[in-house]
Formats: C-alpha cells, structure tokens, sequence
C-alpha cells in the first residue's frame, strides 16, 4: 500500500511502522490450522447458561493446541465459565448467538501475578503465545455487576482496586493476535489488557460497559508494540482506550509502548482517547484518526504526573469530530489534579516529558471547558501543533509551562477568556 503516515512534528513514520501496519491489516489467527475443528459441545459443553462448562472449554482448548492448532467453536448458547487459557495457534470462534459468560462466583477465579503485582486471573488469557484468534458474531460478556457494586461499597479500600477484581481478556509476552467481529462487555475491571505483547489487530468490534462501571476500560495496551485498533465502537465507563508502559512509582526497567495506530472508531461514554496516566516506560509514535467522539468525558487525553513519567512524543491526532465532550483536549503532567500553584521539583527518572504532540483538523461543539494543556514546571511541554482546531466550549483553555503553535486554531467560550494563559505559556499563531 506504501502507506507513509505522518506524525507529530512532521516526521514521518514510514518504513518499518507502515510495513508493521500493513501486516496488521492483514490479520492474523489459525488459518493454517483452520481445518482442526474442535465444538465446545463435543468436549461436554452444555452451554445452557448455568451449568459450569469450564472444564469443557479448556479440554477443547488443550486438544485442539495438541493437534497444532485449529478453532475452538461455540456455536450456540450460553456457557458459563471461570477463567480459561489459550494457547498458540487457536482461534475461539464465537458464533452469532453465543455468549461465553463470566462465573461470578469468586472461587472459580484463582489468586495469581499479573502485571508484576498480586490478581485475580483473568477470564480469559493468554501467556507466551502466538497466532491466536478471537472471532465472531457472539458475545464475551464478564457479568462484572457483583464486583462494581463491591467496588463502589468500599471506595477507599485499597483491596478493591483494578487489580484485584479479574480483566476479561489479557494477553502477556504474546503476539499475533487477532480480536475481530465480537461483543466484549461487562468486564469486572479492564476488558482487554495488551501486556508487553505485538502485532496486535482489534478490528470491527465492539466493547461495552455501563457508563458509571468502575475501571472497565475499553482496550489498554501496556509496553506493547504494533497495535491496531480499527472500526471498533467503544462505550465503557472508564479509559476507551488507555496507552500505558510502567506502573506509579515503579523501580524499573519498563519497556515503552510504541508504534499504536487508533483509527475510524467511534467513542460514546468513557474518559477518551488516553495515554497515561502510567507511562514510566515511556510512549512513542501514536497515530490516531478518523475518529467520533460522543458524550464522553474527555476527547485527546493525554496525563501522567511526577511519579510514573517518561519521554512521551511523537503523538499524532487527525480528523477528530467531538459533540458533547466535556474536555475535548486533556494535556497534562499532573494527574488526577492540576494544583493552583507549584513549585519546580528535581528531574527523576520518572519525570514526564511530553514532547512533539500535533493535533490536526479536530472541531468540538458542546463543550463545558476547552482543555487544558500544562507542563510541569521542571519539564514544560513542547513542540505542540494545533491546526485547523475548533472547539466551542463554556469556558475556556488553559496552558502553562507550554508551548503550542497553532495554525487556525481557534475557541470560542461561552464565558470569561478563549485562552487562561499561565506561567511560562505562549500559543503561537502562524
């Protein structure tokens, strides 16, 4: 195709990301194993919603990997299941009228390590694999209710965090992995994890949760490589889509997350397009397109603070529509809180540094504040591009310890000043 795609600051990304996303397009999954049919009922599977087919799914699982591969179908029904694994070379085809439905009894979902920290296993997952498939017209559906109702009884309790409550798909030190054509809702806590794992394409999909569900993100890759997220509707009631590489306060090393293409996907209720807020690894060459935001919390999202920072840049949004989004552009290196006034730190390894940051051709309408684009004091942002930038808000944008240059951009705040210019900020108009 000889793409050629554009990045902040005008670099181009060609060559090795441009092939690395041409491969994405081609998808991946067991094909060469396609004639290994393994149906979930063969194995004992009742799929009749309330008998336990766990034991079944994972024997379908197991045999078709002995047999090197193939697809694992559930055709019809609901199966009720604990966490299961898959392995290389499978595909787990849910067909239309299907739903692999997640067990809420606590004692099917065992104590394990995910992520370098204490979890609960996930309902399903995957571990040093490749070639794997998720396909279908069916459903993947966590039944997450217990957890979030748990979650907000005990709100300050740290037991009750995302990392205690089980993901519904993760994937860790995999790759070539396919997500294509299903429903995936109601996770307990993030619902579908990219852990230092590549050639990721999630494509025609869509991924659900109610809109005040605790930490149910839509798709968060974590120091993972050549990631495409295409034609997917996400509505969830955290992060849509959160880009993260290290956790708060970590000792180190991370590897960064790099080369993430997000394109014509639509996003309703959630917290945006984010990267962050955990980024010690770093974060390097997004490319985001083509993309309609609706009702969401916040549009371009892109946050970390002094203890989980790294070198974020090269980030690319193009082509952005937003009707409704209370912050259409978040910038930040203070998260949760931007303070009212601070004082430069000493520079740590864990410092943000956002740099060569363009936005391109984005109009928001409906909006309570503009945004907010504010540096650190000891690490200001720079090289920000704003072109062809419109956004109609109630209030609007702050920037400090920042620079931004802008061609056409512009705000128009129902009230008080477009721009609230603080320390060390300056948009420059060309």
């Amino acid at each position: 195709m000889g793409w050629e795609i554009m990045m902040a600051g005008g670099r181009r990304a060609g060559g090795e990301i441009a092939r690395a996303l041409l491969i994405l397009a081609l998808g991946y999954g067991a094909a060469a194993h396609a004639a290994t049919l393994c149906d979930a009922g063969s194995y004992g599977a009742k799929a009749d919603g309330t008998t336990k087919d766990t034991l079944a799914l994972q024997r379908a699982i197991d045999d078709c990997a002995g047999k090197g591969g193939g697809t694992v179908r559930l055709a019809r029904g609901t199966f009720l299941t604990g966490p299961i694994v898959l392995k290389s070379h499978i595909t787990l085809q849910i067909d239309s009228g299907a739903t692999l439905l997640g067990s809420q009894d606590r004692a099917d979902y065992p104590q394990t390590r995910e992520m370098r920290e204490d979890a609960i296993q996930s309902l399903i997952s995957a571990t040093n694999a490749q070639d794997i498939s998720i396909r279908g017209g069916g459903t993947i559906d966590g039944a997450g209710q217990p957890w979030w109702a748990e979650v907000y009884a005990h709100k300050d309790s740290p037991d009750y965090v995302a990392a205690k409550r089980p993901r519904l798909i993760f994937f860790d030190h995999s790759k070539q992995i396919l997500i294509e054509g299903v429903t995936i809702q109601n996770s307990a806590s993030w619902q579908v994890t990219l852990y230092y794992s590549g050639d990721v394409n999630i494509r025609n999909a869509k991924i659900l949760a109610p809109e005040h569900s605790p930490n149910t993100d839509g798709v968060d890759p974590f120091s993972s490589h050549h990631v495409a997220i295409s034609h997917v509707t996400i509505d969830v009631g955290d992060d849509n889509v959160a880009i993260k590489s290290g956790q708060p306060g970590s000792p180190g090393p991370d590897d960064p997350s790099t080369d993430i293409s997000v394109t014509d996907c639509t996003f309703l209720h959630g917290h945006g397009m984010s990267i962050g807020s955990e980024v010690s690894g770093g974060v390097e060459n997004v490319h985001v397109a083509r993309m309609h935001f609706k009702g969401t919390a916040n549009g371009v999202r892109v946050k970390s603070n002094r203890d989980r920072g790294s070198d974020i840049g090269h980030l690319d949004f193009r082509d952005v529509t937003m009707e409704d989004v209370a912050t259409p552009v978040l910038i930040t290196e203070y998260y949760p809180h931007i303070p009212d006034h601070d004082s430069a730190q000493p520079v740590t390894r864990l410092t943000p540094h956002f740099h060569d940051i363009s936005i391109t051709n984005l109009s928001a309408t409906g909006a309570k504040t503009a945004g907010f684009i504010v540096g650190l004091p000891e690490s200001p942002i720079t090289s920000i591009i704003l072109s062809n930038v419109h956004i109609s808000a109630e209030k609007g944008m702050t920037i400090s310890n920042a620079t931004v240059t802008a061609h056409d951009f512009a705000v128009k705040a129902a009230g008080g000043a477009p721009f609230i210019m603080v320390e060390r900020a300056s948009v420059q108009q060309k």
